[in-house]
């Protein structure tokens, strides 16, 4: 490459090579690169030297120890350009992570210090930047520059186990040299450099049990065939040191907690091999009479056991469960003992492992055997019934006293006791149903009704004659049969709808019979029309002989103007034996139809009701709440008109009592208490306090009129006893006012008003003379007014 002779050519030098010094293990990296020489060979034989231009800057990294100590910075390297000719005009510029706070620069000399302690775990490199300026013109005399400063490691971390203390696990009786457990320690340390994060493995408890790997950390088994039954737990303390083990190492340990797991090495054992076991004769079938127990060292499914009984003549009568939680055997009665016909039983008992390794066969059959006798005990029995239930029958309506059948029961004990029979009273079937105490025979006390109670259920209790207290019960189920004792009934309720279209011979409905009898052969109904009786001239009956019938109309154009309700007898009869019949009359409404008479129109006002979704039952209801409100608004008038208020008050406190409600008041016959001392004293009340809607005559007086109002006669002018004896008399005569006495008081109404007051007490006496003769004019609506007015001034 030809470079123009005018571009800047620097000598380049770089630091940084390894190379302790100074005793602390400062590097150097220092290395000077030659100028390399490019010929060329000319065709004239000659050659042409080409020279190839210098870099300024030439380096690769630094390094530096981690965990300097040392009171002084340590020393990293040195950065020199070609342009510095040691005058110091050349400035040297350090950036990148840490420059300026963990790497320092002499800008002079270039030389590099760490001011800090480094730790290599924490960060392994720096990455940073140099450039060279010239000091006077400050102008870069080389481009920026990228190189790293690596952290050297030193051992300063022991190896651990962050996952420690561990759990292990192996099964017992395993060979020599069996893979329990695999630790791993790690070292912060660098791997790629010397033996710091060189870790071996040793036990430093566990022996002679288990043994390491000291390369790779395998726990392996150091013995054969330990037992768990005689050691389950270990603790082993497995030790990891760097340096690959020399002194000076540093070293982490962690316990691996190591426990055996059970096999199948111990077959069971009974603790003794003749057992002998008590059970009495009136043992219930089925139900445990004993237990029986073989142990096993051995756990979990290892120590399952499975009983059975290996003579015939104790499986005949017995039977054995496993209990797999007590890991017992449960002794069962298979058949009913009978101490007079044997009194004792042998059994065979074996106990086997249901999970057996075959490579422990050598310890022997995984087996064991044990003889139980059972001694049947003799015990008084109550009577047994020949069979177990009974099922008789009896027709309805049978005579009181008719016999439904028979039970029998006996004493099984050998002294053969008598037996005695009665029903269990608390039963239902006791008040149609007796038996007989000796004999055992149930007859009806009462007449029977199948289509009341088709089965009836009895119990009939046994016991003997010399202890009532053994009884024995046996069911017995009585079928009352059917006789034919019912007429048969149409099966409709409904109103038939005849449509007032309808053609003569149409059909306008298909009837059907039920009867409360039950026919063996199925039911068979016959209809007719009744005889004895003119021909119906509107509608006939025909008879479809399938146990239904067809309703159809003689004529034609119907009309429910003319006669909406028709009704038609129908006799149905059945097939029984003796033959039974009965008439039910059908109700038929004429109705106006759509076309095509396929929906009727005519419904009644329930009808309509009950379209639109309202039973009677809902109506019901919604008539009782109207009148439990009704009742309660009733309730609460009349509780407020009854209520009083003291008309008279005490002589100290004198005032009008102003009574304040939230209804609309009641004109003049409104009333408000009174204190009478008011009236007799006028200028002793207009002391007091003025009620609120009433102005004191005095000040009235006082004031003089206002706005139209004449002034009022003083009070002292009327003559109040007068004026009482008047309105009591009033009163007395008025049959709507309350039934007790009142005052009724007429108060100042207000002013401002240009028609003037409207109380009573300045009305005229005479009636108004307004004539009322133009509500003649207004109309119709206006006539009984008219009347009323007309009629008040003739009066």
């Amino acid at each position: 490459m030809r470079i123009p002779t005018t571009f800047f050519c620097p000598i380049l030098v770089c630091f940084g090579f390894f190379q302790r010094c100074y005793g602390a293990g400062h590097h150097v990296l220092a290395a000077k690169v030659p100028i390399a020489k490019n010929q060329t060979k000319l065709a004239n034989g000659e050659t042409e030297v080409h020279h190839r231009p210098k870099r300024g800057w030439i380096w690769n990294q630094f390094f530096v120890l981690e965990e300097h100590i040392g009171p002084d910075a340590q020393y990293v390297g040195k950065l020199h350009s070609n342009s510095d000719k040691g005058d110091g005009s050349v400035r040297y510029i350090l950036s990148g992570e840490g420059a300026g706070s963990i790497f320092i620069i002499n800008e002079v000399t270039g030389d590099i210090h760490a001011t800090e302690s480094l730790d290599r775990e924490r960060k392994a490199h720096y990455v940073l930047h140099a450039q060279a300026f010239d000091r006077n013109t400050e102008k870069p005399l080389e481009p920026m520059s990228e190189f790293i400063i690596k952290v050297q490691d030193i051992n300063d971390n022991a190896p651990t186990f962050p996952d420690g203390p561990f759990v292990a696990a192996v099964p017992e009786m395993s060979a020599l040299g069996t893979s329990v457990y695999q630790v791993t320690a790690t070292d912060a340390d660098d791997p790629t450099y010397g033996n710091s994060a060189r870790v071996v493995y040793s036990i430093l408890q566990g022996q002679p049990y288990f043994s390491v790997d000291p390369k790779t950390g395998v726990i392996r088994t150091a013995l054969a065939n330990m037992d768990r039954e005689a050691r389950e737990h270990y603790a082993v303390v497995i030790q990891a040191k760097d340096m690959a083990g020399q002194v000076g190492g540093l070293s982490g340990s962690t316990t691996i907690n190591i426990t055996l797991t059970d096999v199948n090495d111990n077959p069971p054992k009974f603790q003794q091999k003749n057992y002998q076991l008590y059970v009495p004769e009136s043992a219930q079938v089925g139900k445990p009479v004993g237990k029986i127990k073989a142990n096993d060292e051995d756990l979990g499914i290892n120590a399952e056991i499975k009983y059975s009984l290996i003579n015939p003549e104790g499986a005949a009568m017995f039977s054995i469960a496993t209990d797999w939680d007590t890991r017992e055997g449960i002794i069962s009665l298979k058949k009913p003992l009978n101490y007079e016909r044997k009194k004792t039983y042998t059994l065979q008992i074996e106990g086997v492992n249901t999970h057996v390794e075959p490579r422990f066969s050598y310890l022997g059959p995984f087996k064991d055997t044990a003889t139980l006798k059972i001694t049947v005990g003799d015990v008084d029995e109550a009577p047994v019934f020949s069979m177990d239930y009974y099922i008789m029958d009896v027709y309805e309506n049978a005579q009181i006293g008719t016999e439904v059948g028979a039970v029998t029961a006996r004493d099984p004990d050998s002294k053969n006791s008598p037996v005695r029979y009665f029903i269990d009273r608390g039963e239902h079937g006791e008040k149609y149903f007796n038996v007989d105490m000796d004999s055992g025979v149930i007859k009806i006390t009462q007449s029977l009704d199948r289509e009341d109670i088709p089965w009836h259920n009895i119990t009939v209790m046994a016991s003997e004659v010399d202890n009532p207290s053994l009884v024995s019960r046996v069911p017995v189920t009585v079928q009352v049969l059917d006789v034919n004792d019912n007429p048969p009934e149409i099966n409709t309720d409904e109103e038939v709808i005849v449509c007032e279209s309808l053609r003569p011979g149409q059909v306008i409905q298909t009837i059907t019979a039920v009867d409360k009898d039950d026919f063996a052969n199925g039911q068979r109904f016959s209809f007719s029309l009744p005889s004895g009786i003119p021909v119906n001239p509107n509608f006939t009956l025909k008879d479809n002989k399938d146990n239904t019938a067809s309703i159809s109309t003689r004529r034609r154009r119907f009309s429910q103007l003319v006669q909406e309700l028709y009704e038609l007898p129908v006799v149905v009869w059945d097939g029984g034996e003796p033959e039974l019949s009965s008439t039910s009359t059908l109700t038929l409404r004429v109705c106006p139809c759509q076309r095509g008479g396929r929906l009727q129109t005519c419904q009644d006002k329930m009808g309509l009701l009950s379209s639109a979704g309202l039973s009677t039952g809902a109506l019901i209801a919604i008539l009782l709440c109207i009148v439990i409100l009704l009742a309660i608004v009733v309730l609460f008038i009349t509780l407020r008109r009854s209520k009083k208020e003291p008309l008279v008050i005490s002589e100290e406190d004198i005032r009008e009592n102003v009574v304040t409600y939230d209804d609309e008041g009641g004109g003049e016959e409104d009333t408000e208490a009174f204190d009478i001392i008011a009236l007799r004293n006028p200028a002793a009340a207009e002391e007091l306090k003025f009620r609120r809607d009433v102005r004191p005559e005095r000040a009235r007086q006082r004031n003089g009129p206002k706005r139209g109002y004449d002034s009022p006669p003083e009070p002292d002018q009327v003559d109040v006893q007068e004026f009482i004896k008047q309105r009591l008399v009033e009163a007395d005569m008025d049959t709507s006012g309350p039934p007790y006495d009142s005052l009724q008081t007429y108060a100042f109404e207000g002013q401002g008003s240009p028609t003037g007051s409207i109380s009573s007490l300045d009305s005229p006496g005479t009636h108004s003379e307004q004539d009322y003769n133009y509500l003649d004019d207004w109309g119709p609506e206006f006539e009984k007014l008219a009347e009323l007015y007309g009629e008040d001034m003739n009066d």
